[in-house]
């Protein structure tokens, strides 16, 4: 199944080059303007501002919260009739060290607010909340893909595994482009979602 978009695009090999090109190009742009900088860190807003900017020439959805239900293998994420009130129990968390923003993250990704292109936000809105709580980011390239994707899966059940994997990986080069991009690589991200209506849970 290929998801709508607006580029009217029916091969899903081809949305995801497209996909990931477009991306990669309006992150870089966040970056370089500064415009990442200005927004809060560590709120559902912010998060959705930065969906929108990277997904808006692609998908009708970008910044909007899901509307369907979404699962990986067996795991559910936060299902519908949830979301709003897990969105804004994540606002509410602490994110004063670094042990409590991935708690954060880990949250987010349970709570998986969009129907695609959650990975490439939520990477770039850890990075956003560790560089202004910290003044440390994730250096991605240190971050084996293979081990990042089973400590993800795993992060529901026990975040240890998760929050020292990413902590090896961290650097002060906050400010350095390469560093930041690396964050933006579509390998990171889950793949083989599928939808259910409410009546399946």
């Amino acid at each position: 199944m290929v998801l709508e978009n607006k580029l009217k695009i029916t091969d899903p090999a081809e949305l995801a080059r497209v996909e990931e090109k477009l991306s990669k190009k309006k992150a870089l742009d966040l970056f370089e303007t500064g415009a990442l900088d200005l927004l809060e860190a560590g709120t559902f807003e912010t998060l959705a501002k930065i969906h929108k900017y990277l997904f808006d020439e692609i998908y009708y959805f970008a910044g909007d919260v899901r509307n369907v239900n979404l699962a990986k293998g067996n795991f559910r994420f936060a299902p519908l009739m949830y979301l709003e009130q897990a969105l804004a129990h994540i606002d509410s968390m602490p994110q004063k060290t670094y042990e409590e923003i991935i708690e954060k993250y880990v949250e987010m990704n349970i709570a998986h607010p969009f129907r695609e292109g959650n990975g490439r936000s939520m990477r770039i809105w850890l990075d956003l909340i560790l560089k202004k709580q910290i003044g440390k980011v994730v250096d991605w390239s240190k971050v084996d893909k293979e081990d990042y994707l089973l400590a993800m899966e795993r992060s529901p059940v026990k975040n240890v595994e998760i929050r020292e994997l990413l902590k090896q990986a961290l650097t002060s080069d906050i400010n350095d482009r390469e560093v930041y991009m690396k964050g933006l690589d579509a390998s990171y991200n889950y793949e083989g979602y599928f939808t259910f209506k409410t009546k399946d849970l």
